[in-house]
């Protein structure tokens, strides 16, 4: 029986172990320390365990919040995000769509802190699809060398031949999340729906914005005009074709500015996430699109479940924008991937002098 079970476990063991290859992500347990502890007269001498680390600051039994009116309360909030409404009612970049791409595109932009960033997101939860892998699974699938890019974020994975596995894809969006929004250049204005676009002379200048629960009601009501958001540049990442997914290039042939939106095409993986990169560009003046808008429309074929192509793609449509803003950018070899701004002003000086 013993050597039954044992047999058991051993070939479970190995079913496991076969399929796993690379370093794994190690999850480090809290770190308690053991403290030898001088013995009273009373005592005798003992181990203790010193959980200064893991106790709370405060009393748990007989805790109390300090006073607040909910008037204050209500005013903090209103105050702070009419200022943000007022400070970014004319911008550098609005991008559009909150996803594993306008997150990338927004996180890129954010490292220069002249450049200020609005996204817009009509979901209350940012992040899109990337909260998940394929089929609802946790794990995320990042095929080499965009791998980099999860370097840079501080993000663990699992690494194999051409690919690393993030053992859960919302450790990268909650990552780059909280990175970006700390950014004094950014805000997020979630449960905020882009509706039309801003275009004079042939150029996208903006965005038609409303609350998302408005956006999702006009037809139950009489009248409920949007409001407005100028940019100098606006990133569209709203997606591939869906209920609201692909509205920027939807809107741009309904206006006659683009001719066709042919729609993503059947998976192929390796043809797909090569191809949303190269393609992600500047396609009508003053709007860039990027992640699978892209294949939407250039009849490209859909990637499924493997998430680099979005966070290169985000990347270079920053990049797009810094040049579309007269600012060092990795296109034309003027940006030296650093967010301090003196470092990129030497780069674009030395581009100029080898120039001259």
């Amino acid at each position: 029986m013993a050597s039954t079970l044992t047999s058991s476990l051993s070939s479970k063991t190995s079913l496991f172990e076969s399929s796993f290859h690379g370093t794994p992500v190690v999850s480090s347990p809290p770190s308690i320390r053991l403290q030898p502890v001088k013995a009273a007269a009373s005592q005798n001498n003992s181990l203790s365990v010193s959980m200064s680390a893991l106790t709370p600051s405060y009393d748990l039994q007989s805790f109390k919040f300090d006073p607040i009116k909910e008037s204050i309360v209500s005013r903090e909030m209103t105050r702070r995000y009419m200022t943000d409404m007022i400070t970014y009612a004319d911008t550098d970049v609005v991008v559009v769509g909150a996803g594993s791409a306008g997150l990338s595109c927004a996180y890129e932009l954010s490292k220069n802190p002249s450049v200020r960033v609005a996204i817009i997101e009509q979901s209350v939860s940012p992040g899109g699809g990337a909260w998940l892998g394929g089929q609802l699974f946790s794990a995320m699938v990042v095929r080499k060398p965009a791998h980099l890019f999860l370097n840079e974020l501080g993000i663990d994975y699992d690494e194999q031949e051409n690919y690393v596995v993030i053992k859960h894809a919302a450790l990268f969006t909650s990552t780059i999340m909280s990175k970006l929004l700390a950014r004094p250049n950014v805000k997020l204005f979630n449960a905020v729906a882009a509706e039309d676009l801003i275009v004079k002379e042939g150029r996208v200048g903006g965005v038609v914005t409303n609350w998302a629960l408005v956006s999702m009601n006009h037809d139950t009501q009489s009248c409920m005009d949007p409001n407005v958001m100028e940019a100098k540049v606006v990133v569209s990442s709203c997606g591939h074709d869906g209920p609201f997914g692909a509205t920027g290039v939807k809107r741009l042939k309904s206006i006659g500015m683009i001719d066709s939106v042919p729609g993503m095409k059947a998976l192929d993986m390796n043809t797909a996430e090569d191809a949303i990169v190269r393609l992600t560009r500047e396609i009508v003046p003053g709007m860039i699109v990027t992640g699978m808008e892209v294949a939407e429309i250039d009849g490209a074929p859909r990637m499924g479940p493997t998430f680099g192509a979005m966070m290169i793609s985000g990347q270079k449509a920053a990049h797009l924008a810094l040049k579309s803003l007269g600012l060092p950018n990795a296109l034309d070899g003027s940006f030296v991937g650093k967010s301090n701004p003196e470092l990129m002003l030497a780069a674009a000086d030395s581009a100029e002098i080898a120039e001259a």
